[in-house]
Parts: structure tokens; C-alpha cells; sequence
């Protein structure tokens, strides 16, 4: 059994988040401590700690995940100049919570991928 997490909250509407897209497998909104103008958590419903613990099943999952954040980049406007998809995995990832989640970032320039 999957520890339970704020994202799982957040998925069945038990507590509030400016949801902008939701179906049978994911759900997407907006982060509450945006780091760049778009900055939006896609989430498995069902939760999965880290990429550490993805099976060949999840496999579709994580696809439909990248189309998801694709799909809202569009929607968003920030496709035509670019975007950024993160993905921390553990501690040293920077992943603080454990319920496996893409970032979609964008809507200015990122600037290089990790600092010197």
C-alpha cells in the first residue's frame, strides 16, 4: 500500500488546487510556489512513490503523463518558445513529495539545467 500524500488529496478534490486538467489516470494543476510564469504538477492518480518504483505496467501511464504535459503547454501558450519537464526522483533528486510528479515549467527563459 501506497503511503498517502497531499497529490492524492488533491486528486479526489479534498482539498483545493487550481486543477487544469483531469481524467481517469492523471491530474494536473497549478504548483502553489510556481518557480517560472506556468509551472504545473502532472500526477498519476494513482499514486507511485518515485521512478524508482515504476513497472513495465506503468509504462502507458508515464506516456499519457508526457502528452498531458504537451497538450497543456499548448493550451498555455508556452509551447512555440519552449519548456522544461522535470522529474526529481529521492531526496537527493529534490523530490519532496513521494508521489511521482512531472513539472511543466515555462512562460520565460529557464536558463541552464543545474547551477555550477
Amino acid at each position: 500500500m501506497t503511503e498517502e500524500t497531499i497529490f492524492s488529496k488533491i486528486v479526489r478534490r479534498e482539498i483545493p488546487a487550481d486543477i487544469v486538467y483531469q481524467d481517469d489516470s492523471v491530474t494536473a494543476f497549478r504548483d502553489i510556489n510556481p518557480q517560472a510564469p506556468t509551472h504545473i504538477l502532472i500526477v498519476p492518480n494513482e499514486p507511485i512513490p518515485t521512478l524508482n518504483d515504476v513497472k513495465p505496467e506503468h509504462e502507458p501511464l508515464l506516456g499519457h503523463m508526457i502528452r498531458v504535459a504537451a497538450e497543456l503547454a499548448a493550451k498555455e501558450e508556452i509551447a512555440p518558445d519552449g519548456y522544461r519537464l522535470l522529474v526529481n526522483c529521492g531526496r537527493h533528486g529534490g523530490q519532496e513529495v513521494f508521489h511521482l510528479h512531472v513539472h511543466l515549467l515555462g512562460g520565460r527563459p529557464l536558463g541552464p539545467m543545474l547551477a555550477p
